[in-house]
């Protein structure tokens, strides 16, 4: 009997803010970050999506597709315990996984029709712009939410979440930029105040390195001082090709 599996395949491909593994939110729902899913013509089909208003949230099922050149690893450097201490890849969300699929759960933000295609929102996300779309699933409450699941990591210390303070400079660009990108400003302020910087550096307070960040089309600088957040320089990507 033939036991082996058939290959999976993407159903779509979904576009975020984030142009970077850099800075990503750690887990979903950290911030309220837009995505949109384009599903390739054999998944778009409307009727495919019937019902799914009904559901506030939903499971995204993906590929990690910018690490899956690497393989997989048994044991992975686990953020929240510092970046240096160990956990098994199954005790783990790491991208280094044998079969490289991720899983998230997102606000549904509704389906819309464009030229007879099914087009998914959701908000919440944690994909860098371009993963592939492996399935869609209904976050369904009354199974899914485990109100007494325990999580003992939170022993080593819970997400940080540092005030975003806006430079003059900043706040004046982004004042440009409102009209194309309305939740930018709370984009960054969510994506910053998490402290992207690896986990060994969040002990430093003042921190004198420039740190950028790429959310849609612009690049973010930023500096720790006095343990919050300083963003510097918000600047168009393009403006900075071959500077």
């Amino acid at each position: 009997m033939n036991t082996s599996m058939p290959s999976i395949e993407p159903i779509g491909t979904i576009t975020t803010p984030f142009k970077q593994k850099f800075a990503i939110p750690r887990q979903p729902n950290l911030a309220n970050a837009k995505g949109v899913i384009q599903f390739y013509d054999a998944y778009a089909n409307p009727h495919a999506f019937t019902g799914i208003e009904q559901y506030s949230h939903l499971w995204v099922m993906f590929h990690f597709h910018a690490t899956a050149h690497r393989g997989w690893k048994p044991a992975v450097k686990a953020p929240r315990l510092g970046g240096n201490a160990k956990l098994g890849v199954f005790a783990s969300r790491s991208t280094h996984r044998p079969n490289n699929i991720g899983l998230s759960v997102v606000k549904n933000g509704g389906v819309t029709v464009r030229q007879g295609k099914a087009v998914l929102t959701v908000f919440g996300v944690d994909l860098l712009d371009g993963t592939p779309i492996v399935d869609i699933k209904p976050y369904v409450a009354y199974a899914d939410s485990l109100p007494h699941a325990t999580d003992n990591l939170d022993t080593y210390g819970s997400i940080p979440q540092r005030p975003v303070i806006f430079s003059d400079t900043a706040q004046e660009q982004c004042a440009k930029r409102q009209a194309q990108l309305p939740d930018l400003v709370d984009l960054i302020r969510a994506v910053l105040s998490q402290d992207p910087r690896p986990a060994y550096r969040h002990g430093q307070i003042n921190d004198d390195k420039i740190y950028k960040v790429a959310l849609y089309d612009t690049d973010i600088s930023w500096q720790v001082k006095s343990d919050a957040i300083y963003v510097l320089d918000i600047a168009r990507i393009d403006q900075n090709i071959g500077s």
